[in-house]
This record gives C-alpha cells, sequence and structure tokens, in this order.
C-alpha cells in the first residue's frame, strides 16, 4: 500500500521539493512531481537547475525523449508517467493514479486555501485505510 506523507506550512515549496528530490537521489530513487500545469514545471525546472550548485537534480519535463531515462520527471498530465516509486503532489486535488506508487508526498503552503484543499485530500486518504505521516514545518523539527 502507498505511504502517504504531508508536509504542511511549506513557507517555500519548490525548495521543499528540491530537497526532497535530492534526499531521493542520494537513495537510488525515482521521482513524479505532478503539478498545475507547464508553466509551473518550467519555473520549478528553472528553480531546480539553480538550487543547489553543489548537486544536481537529474530531470525532465514530461514528454521530453529522456524522460523514460530519468530520475525526476515533472509532469501536469500524467501522461509520462515511466516509474512507481515516488509521487510529489503539487496539484489541489489527489491523482487519481497516486496508488500506483510506493510514496506520496503532499506539499501543503501557508496559503488558507491550500490547506482547505489539503484537508480534503487528507479525509480522502485517510477514510480509504492509507497511513498518513505529518510533518509540521511551522514547528521546530
Amino acid at each position: 500500500m502507498t505511504s502517504v506523507d504531508f508536509y504542511f506550512n511549506v513557507a517555500d515549496k519548490s525548495m521543499l521539493v528540491a530537497q526532497l528530490l535530492h534526499k531521493a537521489l542520494q537513495q537510488h530513487r525515482q521521482a513524479t512531481v505532478f503539478l498545475a500545469d507547464e508553466a509551473v514545471a518550467t519555473r520549478l525546472s528553472d528553480y531546480l537547475w539553480q538550487a543547489q550548485p553543489s548537486s544536481f537534480i537529474a530531470h525532465v519535463c514530461a514528454g521530453d525523449a529522456l524522460a523514460p531515462h530519468t530520475p525526476v520527471v515533472l509532469d501536469w498530465q500524467a501522461k509520462s508517467i515511466f516509474q512507481d516509486d515516488i509521487l510529489l503532489n503539487l496539484q489541489t486535488a489527489q491523482p487519481s493514479f497516486f496508488s500506483r506508487f510506493k510514496r506520496l508526498i503532499e506539499v501543503v503552503g501557508l496559503d488558507e486555501a491550500d490547506k482547505a484543499e489539503a484537508r480534503k485530500r487528507y479525509a480522502f486518504y485517510r477514510d480509504r485505510g492509507y497511513t498518513i505521516q505529518s510533518v509540521d514545518l511551522s514547528k521546530p523539527q
């Protein structure tokens, strides 16, 4: 069964995504980042190229010819899913295909609308019996 992690009160989603992807790559894992649209994917891609100069996060956007061979794919349509390891969801709804992944990571910002949608996703997963781990980034770790 898919393990579900929620990161709440994320001040900078791009920075957290970069950190999570870096950790995943260090562990030789693969990830799909599910985003709202191509423009958001392009902005995240630009950020990942510049985020940590000392570490490289190998990634491509969906539809790229190298997507099947790249450990991180930024997707907004769910047409280019070539792995079932980690899914980072940055959309407002739960992805219909999330259960094919070993791990689902939900990233929730500070915006009240974002939090309200996250509560719906949390209840959806909980009501279906998924074990959920929550990390509140507003509290000291």
